[in-house]
């Protein structure tokens, strides 16, 4: 038995996670905006609740620069006290089990390279929608976290006036349309044509992005999770008509690209990473 944790922003989860997936979750507010105690008493708090004789070990999903080796995470996103939190050593100390501490879109990626039902493939990229873009990289059914724990980072490479991730994530719906990708999700649903043009609009820059991950990766499969993914089949077109200006052909006939079916992939991922 281990346990899987999701440190958020907003949310706090974490998962008792067997052989056959997930048996327990427990999630609570995250005091963002406490000190770097408070949230790690938060996070214990729901740890405890999972926590006896029988848990190998804990895995945890962290949006930030993270020294996975040494543990230690660095300005997590969202939660400004946490600049420089050795989180593997705090929780080790306290539950005297092994611990592992990863990126959340490593993590991610790591979820659904080992437990998506349809997954046949050895490089893949996953790519989390959200807030921002987060992006993990899994090589050889493996991990690729780069010299420096960095690699996959696609949100923050250049793009137009500014990056990827203003117009491949929730940033491009509140700049561009200024309203939330949800609104926009339901508008479209409901045959708005204005908003439908406006996922189009999205999914020419989705297109792009992924043509960044084909030349820096080249990966059998690509897959998205995150709020946004719900909506894929509203930019799923658009996206498709860019990525074939791709300049390799084989590359773009045989890559998947699909959302994932997977509900909880970033805890099943940070449950993985002993």
């Amino acid at each position: 038995m281990k346990i899987g944790l999701d440190v958020g922003g907003t949310n706090l989860r974490a998962a008792l996670v067997s052989k056959h997936g997930i048996l327990k979750k427990e999630q609570v507010r995250c005091p963002a905006h406490g000190s770097v105690q408070d949230v790690v008493d938060a996070l214990c708090g729901i740890i405890d609740k999972l926590f006896d004789e029988n848990i190998e070990s804990l895995g945890a999903g962290i949006p930030s620069v993270v020294d996975s080796e040494s543990g230690i995470v660095y300005n997590t996103a969202n939660i400004p006290s946490w600049k420089e939190v050795r989180l593997k050593e705090i929780l080790h100390k306290r539950y005297n089990v092994p611990v592992a501490v990863e990126n959340d879109s490593n993590c991610f990626a790591l979820g659904v390279s080992l437990h998506e039902q349809d997954n046949k493939f050895k490089h893949m990229v996953g790519i989390t929608l959200g807030t921002g873009l987060g992006c993990g990289v899994v090589i050889n059914g493996k991990l690729y976290r780069g010299a420096n724990g960095a690699a996959g980072e696609i949100g923050s490479l250049p793009y137009l006036d500014s990056d990827v991730e203003h117009y491949c994530g929730s940033m491009f719906f509140s700049r561009f349309c200024h309203k939330t990708a949800l609104q926009l999700y339901g508008l479209a649903k409901n045959g708005d044509a204005e908003s439908i043009e406006k996922w189009h609009e999205f999914g020419c820059h989705m297109g792009n992005m992924v043509k960044m991950v084909m030349f820096a990766y080249d990966p059998d499969a690509i897959y998205f999770g995150g709020g946004i993914s719900q909506a894929f089949s509203l930019f799923e077109q658009s996206m498709n008509e860019v990525i074939k200006s791709f300049p390799y052909p084989k590359s773009t006939k045989l890559l998947q690209i699909r959302p994932t079916r997977l509900q909880d992939a970033a805890l099943l991922g940070a449950a993985s990473l002993i």
